[in-house]
C-alpha cells in the first residue's frame, strides 16, 4: 500500500465521511456555533470590497471544480467541447476567480490581523481558516503555468477521472494522478484537508443560505393612529 493510494485513494472517503457526519452532527447538537461572527462595524469599507472579492471568487472556483471535474468526458465529447477548449476555458476563468479571491481574502486577512479590536474578537480558528484557504488559492494559481504545458487537456482528464472514480468507488481512482507534477497533489492533498475540517470551522455558514425565506409569508407591523381609550383607573391612580 503507498502513499499515493493513500493520499488520493483512502484519505478523500476519510474527509468526506468527516465532512457530511461532521456536519450533521453539528446542525443537530451545537446549531448556537453554526454561525459567522460579525465585525461589520469595524472597517467596513475595507469588509464590504474583501468580502465581495471574496465571495464571487470562491464561488465561481467552486462551481469551476464542481461542474469541470464531475461532469463525464462524455458529455463534453458529445457537446462539441474539445478538451483543450476546456482546459484553456479552465486556465482563463479560474485565473480570474483566483485573483478576485486572493485579493479578497488578503484584506480581510489583513482586516483580522492588523486591526486590534477586530484581532481580539477573532478566534485562532478563524483566522488559520482563512490563512489555509488563502495557501490553496495560491497552490491553484501555481497550476496554471503547468497547465500551460499541457494545453491539450488530457493533463486536466486525470484529475476528472481521479474525481470521477472516487464518487464511483473506483479502487484504481489514485492512479490517475500517480504522475502528475507535486504542485497539483498539494493542490488536491489541502483542498481534502479543507473538506475535512470544514464542520469545525466557520465554514459550515455557507449550508445555510435562508432559503426559505423565498416562500415565507411576509407580514408588517403597522402603527394605529387611533386615539385608544384611558383607562380611568391609571389616571384616577395619577391624581
Amino acid at each position: 500500500m503507498n502513499i499515493n493510494f493513500l493520499a488520493f485513494g483512502v484519505y478523500p472517503y476519510i474527509a468526506l465521511a468527516v465532512l457530511v457526519i461532521g456536519s450533521i452532527l453539528r446542525f443537530d447538537r451545537e446549531q448556537y456555533t453554526w454561525r459567522t461572527g460579525s465585525s461589520q462595524l469595524l472597517r467596513r469599507r475595507q469588509l464590504v470590497t474583501g468580502s465581495i472579492l471574496f465571495h464571487l471568487g470562491i464561488l465561481a472556483i467552486f462551481g469551476g471544480h464542481l461542474v469541470g471535474l464531475l461532469t463525464p468526458v462524455v458529455v463534453w465529447d458529445t457537446l462539441g467541447v474539445s478538451h483543450g477548449f476546456k482546459q484553456m476555458l479552465a486556465i482563463v476563468a479560474g485565473g480570474v476567480a483566483g485573483i478576485f479571491c486572493l485579493t479578497g481574502g488578503l484584506l480581510l486577512l489583513h482586516r483580522r490581523l492588523f486591526d486590534a479590536r477586530i484581532r481580539a474578537t477573532s478566534s485562532f480558528g478563524d483566522t488559520a481558516i482563512l490563512a489555509i484557504l488563502l495557501l490553496q488559492l495560491c497552490l491553484g494559481l501555481a497550476t496554471i503555468p503547468l497547465s500551460l504545458g499541457h494545453r491539450d487537456g488530457e493533463e486536466m482528464i486525470k484529475f476528472m477521472n481521479w474525481a470521477q472514480g472516487i464518487f464511483t468507488f473506483n479502487p484504481a481512482a489514485s492512479t490517475y494522478v500517480a504522475e502528475v507534477h507535486w504542485i497539483f497533489k498539494a493542490h488536491l492533498t489541502l483542498g481534502l484537508t479543507i473538506l475535512l475540517v470544514f464542520p469545525f470551522t466557520r465554514l459550515v455558514h455557507m449550508l445555510s443560505a435562508p432559503i426559505w425565506y423565498l416562500n415565507r409569508r411576509g407580514w408588517q407591523l403597522v402603527r394605529s393612529k387611533r386615539s385608544l381609550p384611558i383607562d380611568r383607573r391609571i389616571t384616577g391612580a395619577r391624581r
